[in-house]
């Protein structure tokens, strides 16, 4: 079920068009405009399950929590949600979650049942997906058992605002997962203005993780008040970082 928050008409709300991707091996799909995959080729449920679970210290964290708040820059296939979720069901006691995501070029449904076909593991937590996916301008909540999906389709630099003024309401943020478009890519989110706000919408103890461990995306976390860290990256890649509120 989802319902449909009404955004004021100043800019960041207007429902782009689906994404024009091309389909490589394995039907991992890959976004024209920014040439870049939306998971990693190696394998997009361990790369989650190793940078964004690992790196934010979950499913550890969960315990004892009665709610838990996630948030994400770049919703894409949902592979991070529904891996989030898939884990979240899998504790005898779980949290309820708050899960948080901006998207500027939501996939079509038929894009998205490609896309995540490459994981039967997620079978159950895609159908809820796919028949609950109808993304509207601005603000969309889904509904799931276990979890709230706050979905923002528009500009994340503009829709922050909304978080930032009370105009809609989350919990803060216990745990971010930063996987926009390679940072070279699309550098809009990783700049140090976004990720500032991130901060300032983030609990006292909160934490990220992110798959990229460029330069000037580590100085602008730390410019934004996290303290980070390197830690061994998923698959080819060396590196990653994880970090907390400073």
């Amino acid at each position: 079920m989802s319902k449909t928050i009404p955004k004021p008409p100043d800019g960041g709300s207007a429902l782009h068009s689906a994404p024009d991707l091309e389909w490589l091996e394995e039907d991992v799909p890959k976004a024209s405009a920014f040439q870049d995959t939306y998971f990693s080729r190696a394998g997009g449920l361990e790369e989650t399950r190793h940078v964004f679970l690992g790196g934010n210290g979950l499913p550890e964290r969960w315990q004892d929590c009665e709610t838990f708040a996630i948030a994400e820059f770049g919703f894409g296939t949902g592979l991070n949600f529904l891996t989030t979720l898939h884990a979240l069901r899998r504790l005898g006691t779980a949290p309820q979650l708050k899960f948080l995501s901006f998207e500027l070029f939501p996939m079509t449904k038929d894009q998205l049942e490609r896309a995540l076909g490459a994981f039967p593991e997620l079978a159950t937590e895609t159908q809820e997906l796919l028949q609950t996916w109808a993304p509207e301008p601005g603000w969309c909540r889904f509904a799931f058992e276990g979890a709230e999906l706050l979905l923002a389709i528009g500009d994340a630099r503009v829709m922050v605002d909304d978080l930032l003024g009370g105009k809609v309401v989350m919990p803060e943020i216990d745990a971010w997962f930063l996987d926009g478009f390679s940072p070279s890519r699309n550098p809009e989110l990783w700049s140090e203005e976004l990720l500032k706000a991130a901060c300032d919408l983030t609990a006292a103890d909160g934490t990220l993780a992110t798959y990229t461990s460029a330069g000037w995306v580590r100085r602008n976390l730390q410019a934004a008040g996290f303290a980070i860290d390197k830690r061994r990256g998923f698959a080819g890649k060396r590196e990653m970082v994880v970090g907390k509120k400073g």
